[in-house]
């Protein structure tokens, strides 16, 4: 902790990059276009672990299985799917090495407010599953509520305010922090 990622030598960098992944917001630009979903999902495996490409094939099948897709969509090119399931994808691909640390920026902001409460359930059940940290970045408070146990605001890339216990967001105190809790719509709107 406290090392600088662009001071580490070519091996430490290699583990760090094994345990550590990111699933990032545009769905769509994390993934490249020319190669099948399988390909995609396999690209750390065949980096990292020592598989025969029949083993690898159904690794990817049971990452697949795993986030709520079918093992036929291997074959699948990312433009046969939509933003959530690419974002499966994507977090497919982020667990296949079981990381230590995967870094979730703004995951679920560019999707429909279904399949946002689709993937953070998603993304519970794994953390849960597999013992996952998170760092999850987003504006939503309500997603960050869901998903995380502690919150850290930033504001001009610092740190401005901290709860340990999700269940104080009401003693948030900095201007930033109110602004966050006043963008969250109540659940039941009042009529206007």
């Amino acid at each position: 902790m406290g090392k600088s990622l662009y001071c580490l030598k070519a091996k430490e960098l290699k583990e760090v990059r094994r345990n550590l992944q990111v699933v990032f917001q545009d769905c769509y630009s994390a993934v490249n276009p020319r190669l099948t979903i399988g390909e995609i999902i396999a690209e750390p495996i065949r980096n990292y672990e020592r598989l025969s490409s029949v083993q690898v094939k159904k690794k990817v099948q049971e990452l697949l299985e795993i986030v709520g897709l079918c093992q036929e969509d291997i074959h699948k090119y990312p433009y046969q799917f939509s933003g959530g399931q690419l974002q499966r994808i994507n977090i497919a691909r982020a667990i296949a090495l079981k990381p230590k640390l995967i870094i979730l920026d703004e995951a679920v902001s560019a999707l429909d407010v279904l399949v946002q409460v689709q993937i953070l359930n998603l993304l519970a059940q794994l953390k849960e599953e597999f013992q996952l940290s998170y760092l999850f970045i987003s504006h939503d408070l309500q997603a960050v509520n869901y998903i995380a146990d502690r919150l850290a605001v930033m504001y001009k890339g610092e740190v401005v305010e901290w709860l340990e216990d999700m269940e104080q967001l009401e003693r948030l105190k900095h201007p930033v922090s109110k602004k966050l809790l006043s963008s969250v719509l109540p659940t039941y709107p009042g009529i206007l």
